[in-house]
């Protein structure tokens, strides 16, 4: 009986020096602070920044360019929509010629819903460019053979949609393309074309699948820049006017 009782003494004394004390923080009881628009700022940190916010505003107030009318994304032919096209393949075949490519690129066809906002009559600022394109997309410059661009205009014919394009024409009526233009000439397809986009669209964005079977050329050139670039040229905004999507008997307009 002593030994039960003795071994019962050890058991519990051995449970007690192994057990880690319990360790209890104090705790502060904090104020909640609400986030919101009467916050007063920190005079501090508003000494700080105040120099850098007075040079960014600066810069994003620039005027770089003027329009005489609206700048605008609506329709199957944009005005807003063709000049950025135009100006993503003036880019790229600018690059193409200095780089190996010596005829340059053959066309550019770039996303209607790339283009965040529109641009009002009167003067352009900066801040109007980072609108227009807020993302940093580059330029892409796609190889395709001829008989793949197949691919380029069945997408328009199936989705009657109004994404921008320089330098081609594509006419489509009752089910069919009519006219696939590039240059204002019919496509070989043997022959090679390049195609100037944006890094979306050349990896498949918008379900655009048929650059996939291309060659893909990277020029480094971000988009916005080469937009910021091309307005600060052209003090006058000359708007195009032409029309390059012509979709007859279309009955669901396009109005993006």
């Amino acid at each position: 009986m002593k030994i039960k009782f003795l071994f019962l003494g050890f058991s519990a004394l051995a449970f007690t020096a192994c057990k880690t004390p319990l360790n209890v923080a104090e705790v502060h009881p904090e104020k909640n602070i609400s986030i919101s628009k009467d916050l007063p700022d920190a005079p501090d940190f508003k000494s700080i920044i105040e120099p850098y916010k007075q040079e960014l505003e600066g810069k994003m107030n620039k005027k770089i360019s003027y329009t005489s009318v609206d700048l605008n994304k609506t329709g199957d032919n944009s005005n807003l929509g063709n000049l950025l096209a135009d100006y993503t393949f003036e880019g790229a075949d600018e690059w193409a010629k200095r780089n190996g490519i010596p005829g340059g690129v053959d066309c550019a066809v770039i996303n209607i819903g790339g283009i965040r906002t529109t641009i009002g009559k009167g003067d352009i600022f900066t801040k109007s460019i980072y609108e227009v394109m807020p993302f940093e997309n580059e330029v892409l410059i796609v190889k395709l053979k001829g008989s793949d661009l197949k691919g380029l205009f069945d997408y328009y014919l199936t989705t009657q949609k109004n994404n921008p394009v320089s330098h081609l024409y594509i006419e489509t009526e009752n089910g069919m393309t009519v006219k696939e233009l590039v240059n204002g000439k019919e496509v070989e397809t043997n022959r090679d074309y390049y195609i100037a986009t944006s890094d979306y669209l050349a990896l498949g964005g918008d379900n655009m699948a048929f650059f996939a079977t291309g060659k893909m050329i990277s020029t480094g050139i971000k988009l916005r820049d080469l937009f910021l670039e091309k307005f600060q040229a052209h003090p006058q905004i000359v708007a195009p006017s032409d029309i390059r999507l012509n979709f007859k008997n279309k009955k669901n307009k396009t109005n993006e």
